[in-house]
């Protein structure tokens, strides 16, 4: 597993030379809204990708706009031509009205992707 490991740096270390990126390509929009909700919910969405891009996509980081927000990312390469997903939980607790999050995701793309979670939360009484 190691070896396999190693054997897949030097393959992306030699594809960048060359200027071949991963690139993403999101099956739904990179937008999601929810519907209005109530306080204290934890809401969840999946954003599926396709790798479009010559290498394996290696996502390094997701930087969020609030502690509210949590992001869960495929800790492997994504292979050309392959699918995954990136996880978005939001938690509603304290939030109150209008709620418009976003998610950088940091990768071996040519440019970074941005994420967008947005909801109107209707405050606890």
């Amino acid at each position: 597993m190691k070896n396999v490991f190693v054997l897949l740096i030097i393959i992306l270390n030699s594809a960048t030379g060359f200027a071949q990126f991963a690139e993403f390509d999101f099956i739904s929009k990179t937008t999601h809204k929810w519907e209005k909700t109530n306080e204290g919910e934890q809401l969840n969405h999946y954003f599926v990708f396709k790798n479009i891009g010559d290498v394996p996509l290696i996502i390094n980081d997701a930087i969020t706009s609030c502690s509210c927000t949590t992001v869960k990312t495929p800790q492997h390469p994504v292979l050309p031509n392959k699918m995954d997903s990136i996880g978005v939980s939001f938690d509603t607790n304290k939030k109150y009205y209008n709620q418009n999050r976003t998610i950088q995701l940091k990768a071996n793309t040519k440019n970074d992707e941005q994420l967008r979670i947005k909801v109107f939360v209707i405050p606890k009484e």
